[in-house]
């Protein structure tokens, strides 16, 4: 089944039989041709079919009107609008649920267990005819590009059809949301995107515990988990682990500082039972163990489909909580997650989620090198963070502002993070007051200003961070997901989780795939149409010259700014460098010694951090990085500069908003050459494509950029952290020490001078690839688009004027 007939029966109301025409392969050609009985078969309800029978005879008189362009859905729904009553019904009821702004959640208690309604989204009328105008556009181009491999293989045509394959581009925003266990994170989601009861909460004695992605299901209208599983190799060096600290006396285990051997064991005892105890590796990867999750030995991903939040809330609770009572909640005998990678989860047609995934992470990654390289690649890609706190003591809770500092560097200079949010919880609470009148509403409100206020005070204390990010990024939201749902002493408003909800909506609609979309197939209609015309003879050359005295003009900015950009990273680092050779022994002497713990105390903890390559990550305290401490005066030097160089704001843009001034100068062009404006419109959009190719492209790599300064300390190290990871015995400490100090001390003058030139050769490729790209890319597109002397026999007037006018929506609708 396709797009079309996906968003035909959503337009229709008949979302919940798109698994049953998809199973049938009913699609947007044999659409037209379903009789009767067909129809009967596809359908078992009766009121339904009649509604659907209805609907497709209109659609078969409008194709039979218009035979040779089936039209999109927004012209059936306008046709049928004009036709019959149920349309204006909807419509009516759409209108009014604007007026009222009400958000409804799911009755899913109901004794009768039947799925309750589907509610009326506020946001629904913006999305969704996006929907259906990229759905349309796209049939559009695989009907052009089907035309197309049927002509002459051509250096034209070859170019044509690669661009329209290339047109196929998205990219969802990513909101991570922290908080320590109990903060009231899952609430705070459930409540957002409108679903009580999807992600489980409310046990104190259990938290998440892996990541759990949410997003919209946009392809059915069922509740679905992906389930994605570490490697059978990653599970076995888990037990294989466990086996290193059998060897160990039970004093040992004991110890305070022994997350290790407590963080396997937990997981063991999560999956086998006290089984493992008496068990050999070998043993424990028997089968048997395996029989409900077989996905897991066969490296593929597992799916939960449930027709209701609640049903797949209770399935997937053994793949994603840990329980203190591990093995007596719910019935539960046997629990998954310490085998869970990642888990999707899927919600029917959330408006809020249709471009923007919703991240419950953990706050200091993972000690399985899979999840944590997952959890460091998810958090750099986060362009939105909330860190999740109780109002009660938001302002000084210590874990909320570690979370806020340990991530800084990712989600900043090293990620792509522009808005920061520290959402208070439980807002709704205070002096156990059980008086509901207006009184208590407005000291409510009062004590939350307060909170904020004092929330922001605590913010800009932390200079550091704030070097990461611009002047207005920071935002304190004061919400109560309890009173959301009953309001009994809030307003809705006054709940701020509306607040939360329009954000999220501003987000997905800015997500500019459909608009990215048909503007570039309007360039490639617009110069496939342009080539059927006659060229004047030499009125072409005259129009490439222009087009690419325009390109070396505008690139001189871009060049010099990139210039001027590795000038100024070169004497930051340069004196980071120095900073780094006179401090790096003090740095490590103060991590060798730490106050307040005695040498057998921290031989453990020193020991877990050699052992893997300088990090050590404590279950319930904050990660310990020996590399990020060696590293930071280099990233201190630079820091400022290099927030200014790459803003993860959207305005400007990198390199002092050069690169988004290049311009062709085709608008001004037109005017002049009249005979190739179609050409010229063609080349603006694909001016525009390398622009938003290129700042994706910017974005990845300044991320590689800024974290080659730890990375390239870090394999400096290698070989010393190996050394000091083979000792044991008695002296061990002393030795690991020793090693260590040894190797700082005689590498301080090489290592520094390394990790700077490491980034400086990365700024200079970036350099030479984003002129390269600028010139070859347009330069071909000049060469194919007027210069060459194919014509194309391909008539997409029809389909031109019809994207043309779907663009022109869209822009006019994004003012």
């Amino acid at each position: 089944m396709d797009d079309f007939v996906c968003m035909i029966l959503i337009d229709w109301g008949l979302e919940d039989w798109i698994e049953t025409f998809r199973d049938q392969g009913i699609d947007k050609e044999n659409l037209f041709f379903l009789e009767d009985q067909d129809i009967e078969k596809l359908i078992s309800k009766v009121g339904p079919r009649a509604n659907f029978r209805n609907r497709l005879k209109v659609l078969k008189e409008e194709q039979n009107r218009n035979p040779d362009l089936k039209p999109s859905p927004i012209q059936i729904k306008q046709e049928q609008k004009n036709t019959t009553g149920e349309a204006e019904v909807l419509t009516s009821t759409s209108d009014s649920d604007l007026k009222t702004g009400k958000r409804k959640l799911d009755e899913e208690e109901s004794n009768k267990g039947q799925r309750p309604p589907k509610r009326h989204c506020t946001n629904m009328p913006k999305s969704f005819p996006e929907m259906r105008i990229l759905s349309e556009v796209k049939n559009v181009m695989t009907h052009v590009l089907a035309k197309l491999r049927s002509q002459d293989n051509t250096k034209f045509n070859d170019f044509l059809r690669k661009k329209i394959r290339d047109l196929e581009t998205d990219k969802r925003e990513l909101v991570g949301v922290f908080g320590k266990t109990g903060a009231g994170k899952t609430s705070l989601i459930n409540a957002v995107i409108e679903e009580r009861t999807l992600l489980p909460s409310g046990d104190i004695a259990a938290c998440t515990s892996v990541m759990i992605k949410v997003e919209a299901n946009m392809s059915n209208t069922n509740y679905e988990a992906h389930i994605e599983f570490i490697t059978k190799e990653e599970w076995k060096d888990e037990l294989w682990s466990i086996n290193q600290y059998d060897e160990e006396t039970a004093e040992q285990k004991k110890h305070d500082d022994d997350d290790d051997y407590q963080d396997v064991a937990e997981k063991l005892s999560a999956f086998y039972g006290e089984e493992w105890k008496q068990k050999s590796c070998e043993q424990l990867m028997d089968t048997r163990y395996f029989r409900e999750i077989p996905e897991f030995l066969q490296s593929t991903r597992k799916i939960l489909s449930c027709e209701t939040a609640k049903q797949l809330s209770a399935r997937m609770i053994k793949y994603t909580r840990t329980d203190s009572n591990q093995g007596t909640c719910n019935g539960i005998k046997r629990w998954y997650w310490p085998l869970v990678k990642c888990v999707t989860v899927r919600v029917p047609h959330n408006s809020f989620l249709q471009h923007v995934t919703l991240v419950d992470l953990p706050g200091n990654g993972d000690r399985n090198k899979s999840r944590d390289a997952m959890w460091k690649g998810i958090v750099g890609q986060c362009s939105t963070v909330w860190i999740v706190t109780e109002i009660n003591r938001a302002a000084a809770d210590k874990e909320s502002w570690e979370i806020l500092k340990s991530i800084s560097s990712l989600i900043g200079n090293g990620g792509e993070c522009s808005s920061i949010h520290l959402i208070c919880t439980k807002s709704d609470m205070i002096e156990e007051s059980t008086d509901h009148s207006a009184d208590v509403q407005a000291l409510i409100l009062g004590r939350n200003m307060k909170a904020k206020e004092a929330v922001r005070k605590e913010y800009n204390k932390l200079n550091k961070i704030k070097k990461h990010f611009g002047g207005d990024c920071f935002q304190v939201f004061t919400v109560s997901s309890k009173e959301y749902l009953k309001h009994k002493v809030l307003s809705l408003e006054n709940t701020e989780i509306p607040k939360l909800q329009d954000f999220l909506q501003n987000l997905n609609d800015r997500h500019s795939e459909t608009l990215n979309y048909v503007s570039g197939a309007r360039g490639i209609l617009s110069l496939i149409q342009g080539a059927n015309f006659t060229k004047v003879p030499g009125k072409n050359k005259d129009v490439c010259k222009e087009l690419e005295r325009n390109m070396a003009l505008h690139l001189l900015p871009v060049e010099k700014a990139m210039g001027d950009t590795w000038r100024v990273f070169e004497k930051c680092l340069s004196e980071g460098v120095e900073k780094s050779k006179k401090s790096c022994e003090k740095i490590l002497h103060n991590f060798l010694f730490p106050r307040g713990k005695s040498g057998s105390k921290f031989h453990r903890t020193l020991n877990s951090v050699v052992k893997k390559g300088g990090v050590h990550k404590p279950k319930k305290r904050k990660e310990i990085n020996l590399n990020r401490k060696l590293t930071s005066f280099l990233t201190d030097s630079i820091d400022e500069e290099f927030r200014k160089t790459f803003p993860n704001e959207r305005k400007g843009g990198p390199f002092n908003g050069t690169l988004s001034k290049f311009s062709l100068g085709t608008e001004s062009l037109k005017q002049k050459y009249k005979d190739v404006q179609l050409q010229l419109t063609f080349l603006k959009t694909e001016e525009d494509k390398i622009k938003v190719k290129l700042n994706a492209r910017i974005r990845d790599q300044k991320k590689i950029i800024y974290n080659s300064l730890t990375q390239t300390i870090e394999e400096l190290m290698e070989e010393c952290y190996k050394t000091a990871a083979g000792f044991s015995g008695p002296g061990m400490l002393e030795k690991m020490r020793e090693t260590l100090k040894k190797h700082v001390h005689e590498s301080k003058d090489t290592m520094f001078v390394k990790a700077k030139d490491v980034m400086m050769n990365h700024l200079l490729s970036l350099r030479v690839e984003i002129l390269e790209t600028v010139m070859d890319t347009l330069k071909t597109s000049i060469d194919l688009s007027l210069r060459t002397d194919s014509c194309s026999v391909l008539d997409v007037s029809t389909e031109l004027a019809m994207v043309q006018k779907f663009h022109n929506d869209l822009v006019n609708s994004s003012h």
